[in-house]
């Protein structure tokens, strides 16, 4: 796991409720137990600070990093998608995307992020209209048509649903998330640490947050039957809520302990 994906994970899923600050010294004690060393932490830092996702500032605690409203959003939309807050619902139509030229690498990074998928270079659909289209293709003077359309055709919209995504490889990513993360999951016990319990949780998230990243979040009509992401769904609410208060505990008491400038205990969950 990498520095700079962990702060992001650490972010969103922890010190987004927290006032979405914290001291230097509570990031290094937080991503301690996933092996990254400090270090490591603070050249992330660093970096997502010149990026714009960070914006530095001091604390009673010493220096730290609070989000930047740029970083805010797209950790809220991010964690709607974990924990799928957001819309589910679908009126059977498709917002259609007529682009005037091919989008470069971001712009293709971002519309797959926000659900659309490519029918060519210069088309793309989603099931779902997204406000931030305006902004995205505004910003790289992309020019574009903008159609609501459905689906006439009479094989169903499956073949164009094939086109646009590759449904088969994300499948298989949901297939493999239960057997990937079980073990480590599984391992915690009523007789494990905070921090372990935090550790295993951790992880568990990151790796659910790897696969939605790719994932478009097509309505249950458009998905083959016996879709694996129902499965992994289930396996990571179950344990993802099994493990948070334990989690939250070692949270705080980092938090508590770079505030005061001391170490970090440890308690049974």
């Amino acid at each position: 796991m990498q520095a700079r994906s962990a702060l992001f994970d650490l972010y969103g899923d922890y010190l987004r409720a927290r006032g979405s600050r914290a001291p230097v010294s509570a990031l290094v004690r937080l991503l301690a137990p996933l092996d990254i060393a400090a270090p490591a932490v603070r050249t992330a830092v660093s970096r997502m600070v010149r990026q714009g996702w960070l914006h530095p500032l001091r604390l009673a605690a010493g220096p730290g990093y609070l989000l930047t409203p740029k970083a805010a959003r797209r950790l809220d939309e991010t964690s709607a998608r974990v924990y799928r807050t957001g819309r589910s619902g679908w009126d059977g139509r498709f917002d259609m995307l007529l682009l005037h030229e091919p989008p470069g690498r971001p712009e293709t990074d971002r519309l797959a992020l926000l659900g659309y998928g490519p029918l060519s270079e210069q088309v793309w659909v989603s099931p779902r209209a997204s406000d931030e289209i305006v902004t995205i293709l505004g910003a790289a003077s992309i020019g574009y048509e903008r159609f609501s359309a459905s689906h006439s055709g009479s094989s169903g919209p499956a073949e164009l649903v094939d086109r646009a995504w590759d449904l088969t490889r994300l499948g298989e990513s949901y297939a493999r998330f239960a057997d990937t993360v079980h073990p480590a999951v599984k391992a915690i016990t009523l007789r494990s640490t905070d921090e372990e319990a935090y550790a295993a949780r951790f992880r568990l998230v990151h790796a659910w947050r790897s696969i939605l990243l790719d994932d478009p979040q097509l309505p249950p009509a458009l998905l083959p039957a016996r879709w694996p992401g129902v499965r992994a769904a289930a396996f990571f609410d179950k344990h993802a809520t099994r493990l948070r208060p334990a989690a939250d505990r070692y949270v705080e008491r980092c938090l508590h302990a770079a505030h005061r400038g001391g170490r970090v205990g440890f308690s049974e969950p």
